[in-house]
């Protein structure tokens, strides 16, 4: 298949290009988005296909989670490497043969490799998009990018759950491996449509050096006995636990000294250090991590605390979180228009002070409250993210060199997922930490004041992680140069 180069593909479409370039990755991170969300719904069904305990059934996530987060950090050398359409088709490949394999399964094993490779490829194509957006679009129009983009992002999640409930009903758990064929099949002919050999906005040279393998292995490590360990916390066995912890900590201690090593002797390092050096960098990274820690967290929390806390049944829940979600796309579209215009510091703590203002006004619900109250409360949170998903990125990388933009958009959402993956084990263990202190637990089916305290404490938890990142979010100011005020 001949291959034209950007510049044709510019030439060809005009000024639309670039939206279309846009379309076409955004059908991809939407497949993959939806396959790491809707698999929840095939979790009973699986269970008792294979006859699983629920540890091992929790897997199907955790396996994803962890191919996901760690394989973010290998999308700049891939797309060096092998190219912008390459790597982008060579994703939507993986994740087409991880839903057919997961499909069509007779063993449990072979149902975890299926998600593994889901993972591996959900990982890789995530950061893609930001890449394209700093790239292929004037700074002018960068924010309104972000927002259509994060508003199709944020719809896949949304509405993937709702079909896949369906699906189960209708066909099994099987069909909802099945899902993610035709968004793939979709994103792999636009690819040879619309998406660039090498990238948008110039030509990168392919590196001569391989993949940092011991950075990743390494990175691995860090990340299983990190995530193990938050949730061996959860448990009885408190030396299993910090062993696992321990080990996390080493892990990224050696993985960061390595990644040091290797930029001083000339090598291609996994993360590129020097990012940390751009101060609205380093200061975004912080926002991103705790930020991932809260979202994850209340997308929990949440739903645990309106079934147990408030005794609301399970379709309820999903009646209240549905005009939020709602709200929360059209802010998205909305919010990356003013990314155009106003500072992106200032978005984000904007936003950042409603999902914290969000977490603390849950404290006044009670048993009895009003459902408007709890509807009008999940608004003001996702009113939030929609002001602080567009342009974080945005705030956080528009100073970058542009070599390491593609290095850039791969730490920070390695470090939105890793704050993410530790936000829901964190969660958990304080709310029972807190029931047990109030002296309830969640096996007790009544309510009562106790159980609801306990609640508040963890949503004020989450309101002050929130305040903490406002901190961070301050520093994205672009300061002005020296001499002026």
């Amino acid at each position: 298949m001949n291959n034209p180069p950007p510049q044709s593909l510019s030439s060809r479409y005009g000024e639309r290009y670039r939206w279309l370039l846009l379309v076409s990755v955004m059908v991809g991170v939407m497949a993959s988005i939806m396959s790491s969300t809707i698999v929840n719904v095939a979790i009973p069904g699986l269970s008792h296909h294979f006859s699983l305990g629920q540890e091992r059934a929790q897997w199907v996530s955790s396996g994803f989670m962890v191919a996901m987060t760690v394989s973010m950090l290998t999308t700049p050398w891939l797309l060096s490497r092998y190219g912008y359409r390459r790597t982008y088709v060579g994703t939507m490949v993986l994740l087409l043969a991880g839903g057919l394999a997961g499909g069509l399964a007779t063993d449990f094993t072979l149902v975890l490799v299926a998600r593994v490779a889901e993972g591996l490829a959900a990982g890789v194509v995530q950061p893609i998009p930001a890449i394209i957006i700093l790239r292929a679009f004037q700074p002018h129009e960068q924010g309104r990018a972000s927002g259509i983009f994060g508003m199709g992002v944020v719809l896949a999640p949304a509405i993937g759950p709702s079909i896949g409930g369906v699906l189960v009903d209708l066909f099994g758990w099987r069909s909802i491996f099945f899902m993610v064929v035709p968004f793939c099949l979709a994103s792999i002919w636009l690819a040879y449509k619309f998406v660039p050999t090498t990238a948008p906005g110039g030509v990168v040279a392919a590196r001569s050096s391989g993949l940092d393998w011991r950075g990743l292995g390494l990175g691995t490590v860090g990340t299983l006995c990190l995530l193990n360990g938050l949730v061996a916390l959860r448990g009885d066995s408190t030396l299993h636990a910090t062993l696992l912890l321990a080990g996390a900590g080493i892990a990224f201690g050696a993985f960061v000294a390595w990644q040091k090593r290797l930029a001083a002797s000339g090598g291609e390092p996994l993360m590129n250090l020097a990012l940390f050096e751009y101060r609205q960098f380093a200061m975004g990274s912080v926002v991103a991590f705790i930020y991932g820690t809260a979202l994850f967290g209340s997308t929990y929390l949440l739903p645990v605390y309106m079934q147990v806390g408030l005794q609301l049944s399970a379709s309820h829940v999903g009646t209240i979180l549905l005009p939020a979600g709602i709200v929360l796309a059209f802010t998205i579209a909305g919010v990356g228009r003013l990314a155009d215009r106003q500072p992106t510091w200032l978005l984000v703590c904007i936003g950042l002070v409603l999902l914290a203002a969000s977490f603390a006004l849950m404290v006044l619900l009670r048993i009895d409250s009003a459902l408007w109250l709890l509807v009008a409360f999940a608004i003001i949170g996702r009113i939030g993210l929609g002001f602080i998903l567009p342009s974080l990125n945005l705030g956080a990388m528009r100073p970058l060199a542009k070599p390491l933009i593609p290095q850039g958009a791969s730490a920070i959402n390695f470090l939105r997922m890793l704050g993410g993956a530790a936000g829901v084990s964190l969660c958990a263990i304080v709310l029972e930490w807190r029931l047990a202190v109030h002296g309830d637990s969640l096996a007790n089916v009544a309510t009562s004041p106790a159980r609801l305290a306990a609640f508040d404490e963890v949503f004020l938890m989450l309101a002050g992680l929130c305040a903490l990142a406002i901190v961070a979010a301050w520093q994205l100011r672009v300061k002005p140069p020296a001499g002026q005020p």
